[in-house]
């Protein structure tokens, strides 16, 4: 059942947040060992802010329209009086003293926190698997990845074990397992959802929603978005209303993004977002070709920031503790370590003119549309897919990294299946313009799958 499913059902009396709150942990106990979704599953807790919202349905006074949906979060963002690993056994397992504040707004909205997700190491790469807690697997086949580092997440929202998913994506970490596991995913403007604390990728960074419809995604959106004092990033600019606007294909202006800056687009992902884009045009849109602003080597742009990011983030490992970290994050954290502090300014000078090309490309189209991912879910346990010649994972998310970079709102839903696995549809908007992309990902939804 959609959240507006659920809170109606709530609202008259059908169905309780007990009844559903513990339909969602039964399917968590029950997929987990088998897809390695949750690193913790909280029955107890989870039950006793059921009864609570419980209560408030009956007492006609829901916090919000998320009140008692089963939700989860995944291991990288703070949960109050709980242990949060970030997928590493270098971290302390004991309990954090404040929530963040996606959390605590979720918290504030009445949403029943059912437990916790599985993530890469520091959300590092964009597969789920850690040292600590092992290989997450996709449920459209377990030999396959989810994808990451939201693996977790998307596994849980695949499988029915809970209604929102809580997500990062600095570079396609919400996106690609939505892609991969035939959810929706939204990576919002940079600063609509408060971070804290900072990532130490930096301003590549962001918290999203992962669900089974956009209009999920809008609801969960709505109650996790506002300002908070502890994210400086975020300024002090007037957030935009996620109320969804009016919208409509005829006369849409689409732009057809089909050229990655890395790695090759497999022939029936191609095949698959193209059809779906014949019959956008069908009802209307007005559908034309587009590339991506000027920049010699996108590649390299994102490698300097998510590399540096990974330098700073291994800084904080003790010593003692790192040979037992991922031998890839210990990699590019190596080569981030040695960046030139003249060439990081560069790189953000550069970033800074792909961002404003960027802005002006999306003043002239409502939308552009592209392939989630590249290529199909993979083997499991594996960055790249084996036989390819690649050697990290950003080769194979060319069409992810790019938006944080310029840091648009990004939709993805699914689009129709290759081999049996899913692929994705990405919906890209102007920055700010999160409730148009979710109200156009909304209506392509039936005509995309």
């Amino acid at each position: 059942m959609t959240a507006a499913q659920l809170t109606a059902a709530f609202a008259s009396g059908q169905l309780s947040p007990v009844e559903a709150t513990a339909a969602a942990l039964d399917r968590a106990e029950a997929i987990n060992p088998r897809f390695n979704a949750f690193t913790h599953i909280d029955r107890q807790g989870a039950m006793a802010a059921a009864r609570a919202s419980e209560a408030r349905w009956r007492a006609g006074a829901p916090l919000s329209e998320a009140d008692g949906v089963p939700t989860t979060l995944k291991d990288i963002v703070w949960i109050k009086d709980r242990p949060v690993r970030y997928g590493s056994a270098t971290t302390p397992d004991a309990p954090m003293q404040e929530d963040a504040p996606a959390v605590a707004r979720l918290r504030g909205a009445g949403c029943v926190f059912i437990g916790q997700t599985t993530t890469p190491e520091f959300g590092w790469k964009a597969v789920t698997d850690s040292p600590v807690y092992g290989i997450t697997r996709n449920p459209w086949n377990p030999d396959k990845t989810p994808g990451g580092s939201s693996g977790g997440a998307a596994v849980a929202a695949a499988t029915g074990a809970g209604v929102f998913h809580l997500g990062t994506d600095g570079g396609g970490s919400i996106r690609i397992p939505a892609a991969f596991t035939g959810i929706a995913g939204l990576k919002p403007s940079f600063g609509r959802v408060p971070a804290y604390p900072a990532s130490a990728f930096g301003t590549v960074a962001h918290l999203g929603p992962m669900a089974r419809t956009a209009g999920d995604l809008r609801v969960m959106l709505a109650a996790m978005s506002g300002h908070d004092p502890r994210d400086w990033y975020q300024g002090a600019a007037v957030l935009p209303s996620l109320a969804p606007p009016p919208v409509a294909l005829a006369g849409l202006r689409i732009g057809h993004w089909s050229r990655p800056p890395s790695g090759q687009v497999a022939p029936e992902v191609a095949a698959l977002v193209e059809a779906a884009l014949r019959r956008i045009a069908d009802q209307g849109a007005e559908v034309a070709p587009v590339d991506l602003p000027p920049e010699d080597d996108l590649l390299g742009l994102f490698h300097l920031h998510w590399f540096t990011g990974a330098a700073a983030r291994l800084a904080q490992v003790p010593e003692a503790l790192r040979d037992g970290l991922d031998p890839g994050f210990q990699a590019i954290a190596r080569a981030g370590a040695e960046v030139r502090a003249t060439a990081l300014v560069a790189a953000q000078s550069r970033r800074l003119a792909f961002g404003i090309g960027m802005d002006r490309l999306l003043a002239q189209q409502d939308v552009i549309i592209s392939p989630a991912v590249t290529i199909p879910a993979f083997a499991a346990g594996r960055e790249v897919p084996e036989g390819s010649g690649m050697t990290r994972w950003t080769e194979w998310a060319g069409f992810s990294y790019p938006v944080n970079l310029s840091q648009q709102p990004a939709c993805v839903i699914p689009c129709g299946l290759a081999s049996g696995l899913p692929v994705g549809l990405q919906i890209v908007g102007a920055r700010g313009d999160d409730a148009r992309v979710l109200a156009i990902a909304a209506l392509l939804e039936p005509l995309s799958r």
